[in-house]
């Protein structure tokens, strides 16, 4: 990390940037810890159906979504310090209302509704939380390294997804759901107390037409990446059902297969976006994911299907970043924060609206016939790309807020 990203010898601000990494990773972690815990606590503990762990799990990424515009704006107003202290304080209530649910047992119903209003909290927190760090890392390390710090930030966000998944199913294993609502909790206070010493930004004052200025600039790298970001919905809701059925083993592997090699390009390649241009590096990368995901729809042997899914993975590594670095270049200097929530919240709104269509389209097409899908409507943000960077030259020079 310190050869790719940092200084030999991190200065305060190397510090204040790896205090911000370990944010995005502590809510991550606690909501990889989650992910296979809470299934199981819904069902064998208090006696749900799927419908309810649906719920539960998606309780998250809905209150995610409908924080983003006001955590960029909060982020914007009052500095990002702020957005990330108060993610971190929401994700620690989150896990004493995992606790407190866990006393409501014997009355299933009310149980499970404090259980959703801390899942609810947590996506906010997930969303103050990124959107924050983000716009406090882009301040700390230029415009000129804009791609490179959201690269980082992902990575820190994939490698807390990977480590919390395997350690949540041990601890509720051996200790129950109560030990993931410690951990939550724990992990949000410890990561605040990290924070707390870091500068805070000053915030520069915004017009009452910052959102319409952000939206302007925003919504074409945001509808590149709505397209692109499918590669991401599909991975996680349908790789695994795919190699089940075509009997491939380990059935785990692919997503985890993506993100591994996500994460090997955003070490080596991370700095690429601000080398290369956003516009540049997004249309590069999205024609190698959508040549992944492609393979496996074509695949018709396991490891095929494996090397497809690294090769999706590489791919989208650099697509995001690539895309957002164009977001955050077009909008106002001020409005930093709030244009990484827009543009974030198109990503959302594809993995809410286009994924579960996707899943409607399988059940006439066969799984196999979304990855071809996938693939063609990542293609789609190519010409996106192309106009972007047709259009980079005639942008102005950001300058550091």
């Amino acid at each position: 990390m310190s050869m790719t990203m940092l200084p030999r010898s991190a200065s305060p601000a190397d510090r204040s940037l790896l205090a911000l990494m370990a944010s995005v990773f502590a809510v991550f972690f606690v909501t990889g810890a989650a992910l296979p815990a809470l299934p199981l606590h819904i069902h064998d503990g208090l006696g749900f159906g799927p419908f309810m762990v649906g719920l539960a799990t998606g309780a998250q990424f809905v209150a995610s979504l409908l924080s983003r515009l006001w955590s960029g704006s909060i982020s914007d107003r009052h500095g990002p310090k702020r957005a990330v202290s108060a993610g971190l304080v929401m994700a620690a209530f989150a896990g004493l209302f995992y606790l407190f649910s866990l006393l409501a047992v014997r009355t299933p119903a009310l149980s499970i509704a404090i259980l959703l209003a801390g899942r609810a909290l947590l996506g906010g927190a997930e969303s103050f939380i990124m959107t924050g760090a983000q716009s406090w890392c882009l301040t700390f390390a230029g415009p000129d390294n804009a791609g490179k710090m959201i690269s980082w930030i992902g990575a820190a966000m994939f490698v807390a997804l990977a480590i919390g998944s395997p350690l949540g199913s041990f601890l509720y294993e051996d200790w129950g759901f109560a030990s993931i609502g410690l951990a939550t909790f724990a992990g949000a206070m410890i990561t605040l107390a990290l924070v707390m010493p870091i500068p805070a930004v000053k915030p520069v004052l915004q017009g009452d037409k910052a959102l319409a200025r952000v939206l302007k600039a925003v919504w074409l790298p945001g509808i590149g990446m709505a397209f692109a970001g499918l590669a991401y919905g599909v991975m996680t809701a349908f790789a695994v059902p795919l190699f089940v059925q075509r009997d491939w083993e380990p059935a785990w592997l692919p997503f985890t297969a993506f993100a591994v090699a996500l994460m090997v390009a955003r070490v080596f390649f991370g700095a690429l976006p601000d080398r290369l241009g956003g516009a540049r590096a997004a249309m590069i990368f999205v024609v190698i994911q959508s040549a992944g995901i492609g393979l496996i729809w074509i695949a018709r042997v396991a490891w095929l299907g494996f090397a497809g899914a690294a090769i999706a993975g590489f791919g989208y590594a650099l697509v995001y970043p690539g895309f957002g670095m164009e977001a955050v270049l077009r909008a106002p200097a001020a409005s930093s924060g709030l244009a990484m929530g827009v543009y974030t919240a198109f990503f959302d709104l594809s993995l809410g609206v286009l994924s579960p269509t996707l899943g409607l389209v399988a059940q006439a097409t066969g799984l196999g016939g979304i990855f071809l899908i996938t693939a063609l409507l990542g293609l789609c943000s190519v010409p996106i790309a192309a106009r972007l960077l047709s259009t980079t030259e005639h942008q102005p020079e950001r300058k550091p807020s």
